[in-house]
């Protein structure tokens, strides 16, 4: 939690953030995926400094229990000093213990996004869903908790001004963006009306913004003049030299099968980012087999 502290910004975690989003289709499927089409709803976790702290806190965590489908889990929510914005203790269930930090007793706005968070890392635990490394396993959380529908959340407690700052989560402001971006897209949602923060509207564009670039990239049919002109350019140096590796700056790369095969073109989805592989030969249809995404190529 950055609480007037400098607020890091960009996309510093966009591969680690990819891989969790394939990572959940992975182990989730395309079907249990779209089950979670209706975001978490403002009027639902939404907390006034006139709610009980306790029986408020106990709602919105009941409400974040049945949005992910965890209808035998109960979550018990206190309140302590602490570095973090929260912690939860991820035992056998069904009961849960959450620790949020005594910030929230008085930023009482905030608590549904600390606790959307804390809910996901149950979820996840019961899906036997991580990453290696602390830093790994709480951005996949972050980005399963803004994919599935809560994570709107914890972009619009992100506030920052020239004296303060306040930040939940470990995704950057445009990484929350990003990944609420591809919800939207994926939903034909709208989630800025629901924002409260202006720098989380701001944080959002950014991310559109991307997300938007990763469904304009060759060999798809929308990428742009520019794109298209490298791609050619990389795909007559495949077909002299028997195809070319994956390099880090395109996402797509060219094979030939035994070596001396026809020569295919492999590259991400733009929905899930599971790799697709079609053969080079000119206007293409594929469908992704783990989003189901059906997509216009030019290869």
């Amino acid at each position: 939690m950055a609480n007037g502290g400098p607020v890091e910004h960009g996309f510093p975690h966009l591969d680690t953030v990819r891989a969790a989003i394939t990572a959940l289709y992975r182990r989730l499927s395309y079907d249990t995926v779209r089950t979670f089409a209706t975001s978490v709803a403002p009027a639902d976790v939404a907390f006034c400094d006139q709610d009980d702290l306790y029986l408020g806190t106990q709602r919105v965590a009941r409400e974040l229990v049945r949005h992910y489908r965890l209808p035998d889990a109960r979550m018990i929510v206190s309140f302590r000093e602490m570095t973090h914005a929260a912690n939860v203790e991820l035992a056998a269930g069904p009961e849960y213990f959450i620790e949020l930090n005594d910030r929230f007793r008085t930023h009482r706005r905030d608590i549904g996004a600390a606790l959307a968070h804390e809910v996901m890392h149950v979820y996840l635990h019961r899906l036997d869903l991580s990453f290696p490394g602390t830093r790994d396993n709480e951005i996949l959380t972050d980005t399963a908790t803004t994919y599935l529908g809560a994570g709107w959340l914890l972009l619009d407690a992100f506030r920052e001004d020239a004296l303060t700052s306040q930040k939940l989560g470990y995704l950057t402001p445009e990484e929350f963006g990003y990944v609420l971006a591809k919800r939207a897209l994926l939903f034909d949602e709208d989630p800025a009306i629901w924002f409260t923060s202006p720098q989380a509207y701001t944080a959002y564009t950014k991310g559109l913004a991307l997300a938007r670039r990763d469904e304009q990239r060759p060999p798809l049919t929308a990428a742009g003049w520019a794109g298209r002109r490298r791609y050619a350019k990389d795909r007559r140096h495949a077909q002299e030299y028997s195809g070319s590796g994956p390099r880090p700056d395109v996402p797509y790369a060219f094979t030939r099968a035994d070596g001396d095969g026809p020569l295919s073109v492999s590259f991400p989805c733009p929905t899930c980012g599971q790799r697709i592989r079609v053969p080079v030969r000119g206007r293409v249809r594929a469908r992704c087999g783990l989003c189901r995404t059906v997509l216009e190529c030019d290869t």
